[in-house]
């Protein structure tokens, strides 16, 4: 009993923290290739971590600051990966020092937007749009992003991090919703590549031994 009840104190220490140093334990060093980005990661990190929940302008406050943030996103050295890859590496040493077995808990998330653009984006889901004069059904793609992630918490419900995350949007829907109709959700084209990733997942943390990947 004192071992998890020292874990979690641990854990429920580094979150309180100021952002500053909660994100000096999820960034590693050289973890972008270059260390102009490796500061810049760190500053959108400080920023974001101050400000959960809000959007980019209003973490970065001003408009030179949201400007560096938009540009570091749009870097094509910069991906979803790369800047993952230190808080990976901290989750690996939060899962290799607590003790008990360790729950993946996976889930995809929908982000809906708006844009005059769509295509630039990609698409979510195609939705019913009522009927039109003739009596059919209409149809509309929603713009948007989907998330599938995987995080590790332990038994007694203490966050240690992900292991995993994959974005990635539609670009095709024909057939979509008969093949839902007889074939099991998880064997539809896309969700393989998600549920794969649970190699990924023992790979990052070091404990295969100890982890247990419910479904949903």
């Amino acid at each position: 009993m004192g071992k998890p009840q020292t874990h979690q104190h641990a854990v429920d220490t580094n979150v309180s923290h100021s952002p500053a140093r909660w994100v000096d334990g999820e960034i590693s060093e050289g973890q972008l290739p270059d260390k102009r980005l490796d500061r810049r990661l760190r500053q959108v990190f400080d920023q974001m971590g101050g400000a959960m929940g809000q959007s980019i302008p209003r973490a970065c406050k001003d408009w030179a600051n949201t400007k560096a943030a938009y540009r570091f996103f749009s870097n094509d050295r910069v991906s979803d990966h790369a800047i993952l890859k230190g808080h990976f590496v901290a989750t690996r040493e939060r899962v290799t020092s607590a003790s008990g077995p360790i729950l993946i808990l996976q889930d995809t998330t929908e982000f809906s937007y708006q844009r005059e653009r769509p295509e630039q984006i990609g698409y979510t889901k195609s939705v019913n749009s009522g009927k039109d004069d003739t009596g059919r059904w209409r149809h509309h793609t929603v713009c948007g992003l989907l998330m599938h992630s995987s995080l590790a918490v332990t038994i007694s419900g203490v966050p240690l991090g992900l292991t995993a995350l994959k974005l990635w949007t539609r670009d095709k829907f024909k057939g979509t919703a008969a093949l839902k109709r007889k074939i099991n959700p998880t064997r539809v084209p896309e969700q393989p590549a998600c549920l794969r990733r649970h190699p990924h997942c023992h790979h990052r943390v070091g404990r295969p031994a100890g982890l247990r990947c419910p479904g949903d």
